[in-house]
Parts: C-alpha cells; structure tokens; sequence
C-alpha cells in the first residue's frame, strides 16, 4: 500500500512586508540582494518583530481548511544549516508544549477522499541560491537574500494520499482556495514548493524536496513509487532518504540522509513573545473571509440556474469569477458564465494570457445581451470576444469594422436558403425523408452568411420551404 503526506509551502505573497521586518515581501524582479536589512540577514543586535497582518492571513488559512485555532502561538528556532539563512536558523512554529502552531486537525475532502492536515506553521522562507556555470567543475553557488525572512505558512498533511492523482487534484484545491482567500497568488514564481513525503509497502518513507510545480510532484511521485516497488520486489532495502527532482531527466536523485526532528534541535524563540490570539479576533477574520468556492458553486447553480459543471469551473478561478460578479445581472448571469467557461477560458488558459486580456466587465455584459436579444449569434459573438479580447474594442466598434451584425431579415434569409437548396439538391430530397439530416442544410446557410444568420430562425425557415416544396 502506498502511503503519500505532503508539506506544502505556501507564500503570503499579498502583505506589504516580510515576516519579522519591514523589507518587502515581494522580492521578485528586484536586483539581487537589494531587499535586505539588519534583521533578515541576521546581524547581531537586531530584533523580529512579527507582521500581525501575516498571523491574520494564517489564520484564514487554517479556518478556511477546517484547523483548531488555539489560543495562543509561539515560534521556535529551527537550529539547521541554511546556507541562505545567514543567522544559521529558521524561526517557524513548532508543536513542542501543545497545538501553539496556527492551525492544527483539518480536513479537506477531495472527491471521495478525505485529507486530514495534520497542522499549518507560520514561517520565514530562505534566501535564494543560485547557480552559475556550464559544468560541475566551472559551476559556481551565489546567494540572493531578497526572499530571506518572506512569509509563508507551511501546510503539513497526515499520509492519506493514496496516490499521485489525489496529490494533484488537493494541491490545484489549494490552489484555488488560497487564491479566493486574497492571501495569495499561488501561480507566481516559487509561491507555492511541495515536498512529498511518500512510502510503498514494506519500505522506509523518503522525501522529495522542493518540487516547484504540481505537474513535477505528480511525476516525481510516480517515479518514486516504481522505484521504491522496484527495489522491494529484488529485496533491495529503501534507503531513508531526502531525494531530489531532476526536472531534466526526469528522476528522483539522493540528496541527502533524512533528518529527524531532534536532528533541528527546536528551541524556543526568546524574541517573539507567545501571541494570545482572542475568540472575537478569530470570530471577525472568519465574518469577514471571501465567500467560499463552495458557497459560491451553489450560488451560482441555485440563484442563475448555471450547470453545476459550469458552476464548479467558474468558481474555482478568481479571476473570471470576480469578471463574472462584475458583468452579470440576473437576466443574463447564465449567458456570460457559458461565454467565460467555453469561449474566454479558452483565449486565457495561464496566468499570463489573463494578464494580457484587453477586456473588461462591460465588454462581457454587453457581447451576452447582444446575444440574448438576437443582435448577434452565437457564433459571431465568438469572433467579437475574441477581437475583444485583443484590442480593448467596444461591441459595437467591433461589429462594425467586422461586419457582424445578426441576419435575422425574413427575405434576406429566404434568398440564401434558395441558393443553398439549388446548390445541395441531393441533401434536400435526403432533408425530406430523414428530417434528422437537416442540420447539413443549416449548416451550409451558416457558412453562406458568415455565421451572422440566427439559428432558430434559420431551421424554422428551412422546415417551412421543406413541407411546400
């Protein structure tokens, strides 16, 4: 049986500053070492002061998966080498004297699986190593500190994975989840790293660090796990053991011995003192959290009618769920949620598509009652988004210069199904017999108008000429 736990680290890239100082938290695209103060690069004499705003965004965290809250927390210093920690330890949470991390016994279910997180730390990242060189020999480590001292919460799981797949779907849960939180945006750079924790039946658990995406988690885990089978079934012990991910070959490769926890000698941190964290504090965070996916999911099904697999979709991602909430009314709610999930989706799959994206609550309320009252199809109504979508253009610019408006004139209409039933004569004695086939005639008057011709009125039209012919 394979058991997987994970360790999740994920930064609270919303607050201003870092953890315990005032330097920036976002320390992307700044030159190296430039983010840097007395306290986050450990000189004697400076003191932490803890970021209350970053205990708050935690305390979201664990509420939102379902974590006691306890009544007070406290930090310890991890006593391990961190070459890019320069004062030679980590301050994190630790449950050494009772539950004083920020959260502790969630759940989250995914699909029919129930994950238990065994508990939620509030901690300082390291700095950065970076490495130069085209070989072993020539290669060289030099140290960013920017990201030393950046907040994060690590979010540790109990073993119930059962395999890669489930690993997957919860972090893409996370994901989501912590994005609807504003306490994050988990898709940036070394925003969210895992490490995997992962056993196969009759062997010693080993780690994979560091993983930076979820498709290289799934992978390694894979890996790991034809491994591991591989070495039991030749009787071949299972080192105890942190591996890493090679991204370029594909493997897991040994880094390390595993370290045990008395191995970080954990000692209590003498410059943060223990935190009280009040019910009414705890109580007002909690009134106070973005509605939930779930919520939302329901809301959207229950109140506009929207499918549940539509709803589900629209929901996870707060990108297009905040453009839907800004361009819906309740007449057409159901038409801009098909518009976002089956055509916007499709032009914006990554993060940095829906940043490039010229468009705005309006264009996607206006291009939906276009549709709904029958100035534009359907169809056209895709080619107008995706203009949009280039060029910031209003509706009604874009259906002039492309020349999109609806034919919905009766004779106009009529004129062009004369032309189709002359042309495709074969398809219309078949229409006559078998009225199932009469969408190929549809079609081929879509294609004579560009799409611009409405549906409905099109088939009703086509039936007609059919029955007096």
């Amino acid at each position: 049986m394979t058991k997987i736990g994970l360790e999740i680290h994920c930064q609270l890239t919303k607050l201003e500053s870092k953890l315990f100082c005032s330097c920036k938290a976002d320390y992307r695209n700044l030159s190296p070492n430039s983010n840097i103060c007395p306290v986050c690069i450990g000189l004697p004499g400076s003191l932490p002061i803890l970021n209350k705003k970053a205990v708050e965004k935690a305390t979201m965290i664990s509420l939102a998966l379902g974590c006691k809250i306890p009544e007070q927390i406290s930090f310890f210093r991890k006593n391990y080498f961190y070459p890019d920690l320069p004062k030679g330890f980590q301050i994190t949470q630790y449950n050494a004297y009772g539950p004083t991390s920020i959260g502790s016994d969630g759940v989250v279910q995914i699909e029919e699986k129930k994950i238990r997180i065994r508990r939620i730390q509030l901690e300082e990242d390291p700095g950065r190593l970076v490495y130069e060189g085209s070989s072993e020999k020539t290669q060289i480590t030099l140290v960013d500190y920017n990201r030393a001292g950046a907040p994060l919460v690590e979010i540790v799981t109990e073993p119930d994975f059962e395999n890669p797949k489930q690993v997957r779907i919860f972090l893409n849960v996370l994901a989501d989840l912590v994005e609807n939180l504003g306490v994050s945006d988990p898709y940036l750079e070394g925003a969210m790293r895992v490490d995997g924790n992962i056993s196969v039946e009759k062997a010693n658990r080993v780690e994979i660090k560091n993983v930076g995406s979820f498709r290289d988690i799934e992978k390694a885990l894979h890996f790991e796990i034809t491994r591991q089978q591989s070495l039991v079934e030749r009787n071949i012990p299972v080192v105890a053991e942190t591996r890493h991910w090679d991204e370029a070959r594909k493997i897991t490769v040994s880094s390390r011995s595993k370290e045990e926890e008395q191995d970080y000698r954990y000692l209590p941190e003498a410059d943060i003192p223990i935190i009280q964290i009040a019910q009414n504090k705890i109580a007002a965070l909690k009134e106070n959290m973005p509605e939930s996916i779930i919520a939302k999911k329901e809301r959207y099904a229950q109140k506009y009618g929207i499918p549940p697999q539509v709803a589900d979709v629209l929901s996870s991602d707060k990108f297009y769920s905040d453009l839907f909430e800004n361009a819906h009314t309740d007449t057409n709610a159901k038409e801009i949620a098909n518009i976002i999930t089956t055509d916007l989706m499709g032009f914006a799959d990554t993060r940095e598509k829906k940043l490039d994206l010229k468009i705005t609550p309006k264009h996607i309320s206006d291009l939906a009652d276009a549709i709904l009252n029958g100035t534009i199809t359907r169809n056209s109504g895709k080619i107008a988004l995706q203009e949009m979508v280039k060029t910031g253009k209003s509706l009604s610019d874009v259906k002039s210069s492309l020349d999109l408006g609806n034919v919905s004139d009766v004779s106009s209409l009529e004129k062009i199904i004369d032309e189709v039933f002359k042309e495709e004569e074969k398809a219309v004695l078949e229409a006559k017999q078998n009225p199932d086939t009469v969408n190929y005639i549809v079609g081929k008057v879509m294609k004579k108008t560009k799409g611009k011709a409405s549906p409905g009125t099109t088939l009703e039209l086509i039936r007609k000429r059919l029955l007096s012919s």
